[in-house]
């Protein structure tokens, strides 16, 4: 078998979202129409213009990580390290009874698209309060977006690739891209791999604030995140983390794995456009997803789900549906679309590997998860977004994807295992 050909297919999978703390109840909830959004409850919101987020529920990483290593990790490390051991025990591989040989044959390509946040603020006021000699000796290592990645490897003693791939909102999917290409070209066998991230805060609010960015539906904040609704006034912010255990074919069945799906391609573009702004006729996206098929090597009628990047803003969307007509024509009435932020917010560098787990769901389940909260129509959003209530189909193929500040576009194409 040449490098080029060797098959990745997706054996373990762990989820913190506002609406689950692991896969299956994250499903489980999709399936119910769950909104994950509420009232922010970590700072007092008296001088913003939102007030409300989607926080995670129930999170005790003490309880998950030891109190030692929970206190060193910001947030965004720690749902990172949550989801990754999930992964692994979803997987079945227990790390500790790896061998040598095999620990350096599994990497860890996981990322953030803001990484220490909640860390950077809080020491930039012990900066501003008490001096340079009372900021913390954990500051940076706590802060920088590769420290999930590393941070993870340690703790499961993995020496194959590591590294974290930046690229806001779409840091998830960049991350599982980069992994699935890494083992398709023979570089290791398997690895961990999605993202992460904690930005509800002070500086993260208030930061898509001055943007212009986030809802401000204070008075009905479950509603708020309503994708391709006519209505729609900005994204909710959302927190959490995804991971995806993915590894060689031919290694998952050599040791009897499970097998969710296969990882069938992935496509990258830029827009060239704008730091904010995605181009309106949905350019780079549409590249991303011609991308995407070419390397699966299927045709755009192939395609039964679309995991929109759906953020509830009113360029994105339209642009995103723009771009999708011009990729599938026809076929883009016949298939069904939805974007799992209705529900979940905009968990940011961890949205990516977050909606791959709604992804292949859909193929493991035969279902496709609703976009909710939709009421006001929309004529320039015209497609079968699957408003409200899952529809069970079948499904044979999806495509999931995850767009970021910058101009960066990414498309990754999931199918049922065939042998």
């Amino acid at each position: 078998m040449s490098r080029s050909t060797r098959r990745v297919v997706v054996t373990g999978m762990g989820a913190l979202t506002p609406i689950g703390n692991d896969a299956e109840t994250f499903w489980t909830a999709m399936m119910a129409g769950k909104s994950g959004a509420a009232p922010i409850t970590y700072f007092d919101t008296e001088d913003y213009a939102t007030k409300f987020a989607c926080e995670l529920k129930g999170f005790d990483a003490v309880a998950l990580l030891d109190r030692k290593i929970a206190r060193r990790l910001d947030p965004f490390c720690q749902y990172a390290m949550v989801v990754a051991d999930q992964a692994l025990a979803d997987a079945g591989i227990d790390s500790e009874a790896l061998s040598t040989e095999q620990q350096e044959r599994i990497g860890v390509i996981y990322g953030s698209g803001i990484g220490g946040l909640q860390i950077l603020y809080s020491q930039a006021k012990v900066l501003s309060d008490d001096g340079p000699r009372r900021v913390s000796p954990f500051f940076i290592p706590m802060m920088i977006p590769d420290i999930a990645a590393g941070q993870i490897s340690i703790r499961h003693g993995l020496r194959g690739p590591n590294y974290s791939c930046v690229s806001a909102c779409a840091t998830g999917n960049n991350n599982i891209g980069d992994a699935f290409m890494l083992i398709r070209l023979g570089h290791m066998d398997a690895a961990i791999t999605g993202g992460s991230e904690a930005s509800i805060s002070e500086l993260g609010v208030g930061g898509f604030n001055a943007l212009k960015a986030l809802s401000t539906r204070n008075d009905d904040p479950q509603t708020a995140s309503r994708p391709f609704d006519a209505t729609r006034d900005g994204f909710v912010l959302g927190e959490g983390a995804g991971a995806l255990f993915i590894e060689e074919l031919e290694h998952a069945k050599a040791r009897g794995a499970r097998i969710y799906a296969e990882v069938k391609g992935v496509g990258m573009s830029g827009d060239a456009h704008h730091i904010t702004a995605p181009d309106p006729d949905g350019l780079g996206a549409r590249n991303a997803m011609l991308a995407s098929l070419r390397d699966a090597e299927l045709s755009p009628d192939a395609v039964d789900y679309l995991n929109m990047h759906g953020t509830s803003t009113g360029l994105g969307d339209v642009a995103e549906t723009n771009a999708i007509k011009g990729v599938f024509g026809d076929h883009a009435y016949k298939m069904n679309l939805s974007s799992t932020k209705s529900m979940t917010g905009h968990l940011l560098g961890a949205a990516g590997a977050v909606e791959a787990i709604a992804a292949i769901g859909a193929i493991v389940h035969q279902t496709i998860p609703p976009t909710i909260n939709f009421q006001h129509p929309d004529p320039d959003c015209d497609l079968n977004y699957t408003f409200n209530t899952p529809v069970e189909r079948e499904v044979n193929v999806t495509m999931s994807n995850a767009f970021g500040f910058g101009g960066h576009n990414t498309s990754i194409v999931f199918a049922k295992y065939e042998e």
